[in-house]
């Protein structure tokens, strides 16, 4: 359990450090825009490569909505600031599914043992269907090896909800009932497996 906690807490860091090193660069981005840099200086050269491949694909799919891509590095900010707290969700869900599992295994309780591998499958679900959201935003290709991984693993649920749920405008709803009714197994094996509430061990 010891070793599992040191990976949570270096885990957690790193997140947390990438979060703040993506905000420092889009800052400094702007600012070397605002003042008016060589923009074929080492600096400016220095900045740009390194926010281009998080602020690129925002602007991207701001241009397809119909979004001035200006707004781009502020949008950039705040899903690095969403998908930050959204990675230490699932980092604390697998260290507590892995520790509740650790736990059963040591009690011998099989029942337990099923309630806590069955919670984590679905929460490892829950995260496929939410990275697909995102590279689908973003314009990732089927023809690219993860988003046909993603597409392939989640489509077997979205699929049906797609045909049942009309989009509303062009805004496709399925992956939010796909999160409700995940959320809600979750909540039904906690509830009957786990005997309540699944232990928060981190978190």
């Amino acid at each position: 359990m010891a070793i599992l906690s040191r990976i949570y807490w270096f885990i957690n860091w790193a997140v947390i450090a990438a979060i703040v090193a993506i905000i420092v660069l889009v800052l400094l981005r702007l600012i070397a825009n605002s003042a008016n840099l060589n923009p074929f200086g080492w600096s400016s050269l220095t900045i740009r490569r390194l926010t281009d491949p998080f602020i690129g694909p925002v602007r991207r799919a701001l241009i397809s909505f119909g979004v001035d891509p200006k707004y781009a590095p502020l949008v950039t900010i705040l899903l690095a600031v969403l998908l930050g707290w959204f990675a230490l969700q699932v980092v604390s869900s697998i260290a507590n599914t892995l520790a509740g599992i650790i736990v059963s295994l040591q009690h011998f309780s099989l029942v337990t043992l099923a309630g806590y591998v069955l919670y984590g499958m679905i929460g490892l679900y829950t995260l496929l269907v939410f990275i697909r959201v995102i590279f689908s935003w973003v314009m990732v290709s089927y023809s690219h090896r993860v988003m046909r991984f993603l597409v392939n693993a989640t489509e077997p649920l979205l699929g049906p909800l797609r045909r049942m749920i009309p989009p509303v405008g062009t805004f496709d709803i399925s992956p939010i009932i796909a999160f409700v009714i995940l959320w809600l197994f979750q909540a039904a094996i906690a509830g009957t497996l786990l005997h309540g509430q699944p232990l928060q061990f981190f978190g």
